[in-house]
């Protein structure tokens, strides 16, 4: 892939049509998002009825929605099929083994789903920009990562990576949104603020990373996410036109009747305490 189309892709948030769209409406954003989840909730049919197995990369920069994204995923399904998975920082024991070795142990059995909310992709993002891997380490990874995907292909598992990108204003105002808003508190840590200050250092690191990861096998998909609603049914519809998956026929069962109440039972249960009906 060359430079010019890297760039060009990179991009894509500002030269995407829907960068001269409004924001969309709460509204219309929940209707369109139950129409993809009712698709979804068949993919997860079709999914557990022939042992399926996926995995889907969510990428981008810090601010850019991606565990927005996974949570309307997995508002409607089951979490035994569809797994998130969002690790926290290696242990000492994690960074004594194979780099991968964390993340295989996520891979998905047969009917499963896996998000990955970040990947493998850290040591060529937010450990080269900041250091925490040596220079070796960093090109053995992007020398090797292509033919580890070409693996998990080979073997039958269906694998998506999607970059979620957002532009440096945007990322600054969720930033700011993040500091004065009480319940956004704990996504803040001293990463963040160095992604924000840092935005050219990260930007390089992930055109490099584009440049050679992207392959015919495992392809990049950049979602532009300025607009968070916008961006959330974008990505879902195209990751339900990625998987081959069809509607699987499921016998709905009848509200049985009840038997009738023992003589002698009352209604209700008794218990020590109640909790105060104070709503």
């Amino acid at each position: 892939m060359g430079q010019q189309d890297i760039l060009k892709r990179n991009k894509a948030a500002e030269d995407h049509p829907d960068a001269s769209l409004a924001r969309m409406k709460r509204k219309e954003f929940e209707t369109e998002l139950g129409k993809l989840q009712v698709k979804l909730v068949r993919l997860q049919t079709w999914v557990k009825a022939t042992g399926a197995r996926i995995i889907v990369i969510f990428e981008g920069r810090d601010t850019a929605g991606k565990g927005g994204v996974i949570s309307r995923i997995t508002q409607r399904v089951s979490p035994r099929v569809f797994r998130h998975v969002a690790l926290p920082a290696p242990t000492e024991r994690e960074k004594s083994q194979l780099y991968i070795q964390r993340y295989i142990a996520h891979f998905p059995a047969a009917g499963e789903i896996i998000l990955f909310d970040r990947s493998w992709y850290n040591r060529a993002g937010v450990e080269r920009v900041m250091g925490f891997c040596t220079d070796d380490e960093y090109e053995r990874f992007m020398r090797l990562v292509p033919s580890f995907e070409q693996e998990i292909v080979d073997n039958g598992i269906i694998l998506l990576k999607y970059f979620l990108d957002v532009s440096q204003d945007e990322q600054r105002r969720r930033f700011a949104d993040r500091i004065d808003d009480p319940v956004k508190h704990w996504k803040l840590s001293p990463m963040d603020t160095e992604s924000v200050r840092r935005w050219w250092d990260y930007t390089l690191a992930y055109q490099d990373m584009l440049r050679a990861t992207d392959t015919p096998a495992c392809p990049w998909f950049i979602v532009p996410s300025d607009d968070k609603r916008r961006a959330r049914l974008n990505l879902i519809a195209h990751m339900l036109g990625q998987i081959p998956y069809q509607k699987v026929k499921v016998e709905l069962p009848k509200v049985p009747k009840a038997e009738p109440k023992p003589k002698g039972a009352k209604e209700g249960l008794d218990a020590a305490q109640t909790v105060p009906s104070r709503y």
